[in-house]
Parts: structure tokens; C-alpha cells; sequence
């Protein structure tokens, strides 16, 4: 069973920089594509990066200051965030899905960490 682990959340000032590190505390590495979304209060959760073995993909939000990432030896998942700005502010979570294709809805992803909060200053 896989159990995903987010670390690395904080709060920083505008323009200020954090990473985002998920591991599978079990050791179980998922086999498809890897994501991070996001949830601001009030909002819904959205995408934010994905990774697989077929392509990479960024909300256009988050294009050029976002950097998805893995270490496959590791088996950790990163997000390197530059440039914060207020609006990057939410609940940050690692998802899976056992399918190289990535999605958008979170639906389509069966696992999930626990979340790790981002807070952005101006």
C-alpha cells in the first residue's frame, strides 16, 4: 500500500523560494505519473505539476517559477517553488496514479499525502 509523505512547507515572503519533498514511506515506488496539486480555502484543488515517463506539465500559473521533479533512486517527489506569490498560498499534496497518462481532475489520482501547508507573505 502506498502510503506518499509531504514535507518542505513553510511560510515565506513574496519572491522568497521553498521546496516540496514527497516520499512513499512504505518504500513502494508508483509506477505512472506523479502530481502536485494544491488547495486554497474556498477553492477547489487544483493541479499544479505532473510528471511521467511521457511528459511534464505546470499550471499556467506556476509556468517558469515552479519545477516539478524526481529522484527515481529515492523515490521522492519535489516541487521547487521560486518567486512565491500570495496567490501560491493553499494546502500543497503529492497524488499518484498507476497510469503514465496525467490529469488534470483529482479525481484520476487513487493516491494521496496528507498535505503540507504554503504561505506566502506580501
Amino acid at each position: 500500500q502506498v502510503k506518499l509523505v509531504e514535507s518542505g512547507g513553510g511560510s515565506v515572503q513574496a519572491g522568497g523560494s521553498l521546496r516540496l519533498s514527497c516520499a512513499d514511506s512504505t518504500g513502494t515506488a508508483v509506477e505512472g505519473c506523479m502530481a502536485w496539486f494544491r488547495q486554497a480555502p474556498g477553492k477547489e484543488r487544483e493541479r499544479v505539476a505532473s510528471i511521467s515517463a511521457y511528459a511534464t506539465t505546470y499550471a499556467d500559473s506556476v509556468q517558469g517559477r515552479f519545477t516539478i521533479s524526481q529522484d527515481k533512486v529515492k523515490n521522492i517527489l519535489y516541487l521547487q517553488m521560486n518567486n512565491l506569490k500570495p496567490e501560491d498560498t493553499g494546502m500543497y499534496y503529492c497524488a499518484a496514479r498507476e497510469e503514465y497518462w496525467c490529469r488534470v481532475d483529482s479525481r484520476d489520482y487513487v493516491y494521496w499525502g496528507q498535505g503540507t501547508q504554503v504561505t506566502v507573505s506580501s
